[in-house]
């Protein structure tokens, strides 16, 4: 059992088929969701869950990677960040490579477990080299993973060995995610 829930009961909530809408569009508001996952109206925090909860189910990345909130007679363009949703807690059920299932929760409540449809990707900041680790809750929308969750997941981290060097990832329903390489000191 985790923390939040059994992960096999876990149902994701009922959203409306954005992906079946095209509306025109009727530009851009001034709507912001900030990198740690606080939504902005005019410059002010949304401050009720359920307004939030409401607008993060009409929410659609377009194919130019744009981020609009959608209806099925109109669709405005809004800002995100970095990614809409934020990881916020990490549920672990089970051991061992066949047996493990892992499972975040999201700053909306959403439990997206880490499978094939819900990859894990590791993107590096070029300049810093610092991990911005990201799991696809849907529809090519991504929650950044904490800080605290991503220490939370390598501690869960095992090696595995690859073509010229190791990868450092975690298993999960049966599959490998790799969090990054091990360099390997130059002799």
């Amino acid at each position: 059992m985790s923390r939040f829930g059994n992960l096999d009961e876990a149902a994701p909530r009922r959203l409306p088929p954005v992906h079946l809408w095209n509306p025109p569009h009727c530009g851009v508001i001034d709507m912001r969701i900030a990198r740690d996952g606080r939504w902005y109206y005019m410059g002010t925090t949304i401050d009720r869950p359920a307004m939030v909860k409401l607008f993060s189910g009409i929410l659609r990345r377009e194919p130019d990677d744009s981020y609009v909130l959608v209806t099925p007679v109109e669709k405005v363009g809004i800002r995100v960040d970095d990614a809409p949703f934020v990881a916020v807690e990490l549920a672990v059920n089970g051991t061992g490579k066949e047996g493990r299932q892992l499972a975040f929760r999201t700053n909306l409540d959403d439990v997206v477990p880490l499978d094939g449809e819900h990859p894990l990707r590791v993107a590096e900041d070029p300049e810093t080299g610092e991990p911005s680790p990201y799991i696809l809750v849907r529809d090519r929308l991504e929650a950044l993973i904490s800080r605290p969750v991503y220490y939370e997941l390598v501690a869960l981290a095992e090696e595995r060995a690859v073509a010229g060097g190791t990868e450092l990832g975690v298993w999960s329903a049966g599959r490998f995610f790799p969090l990054g390489q091990i360099e390997q000191d130059a002799d």
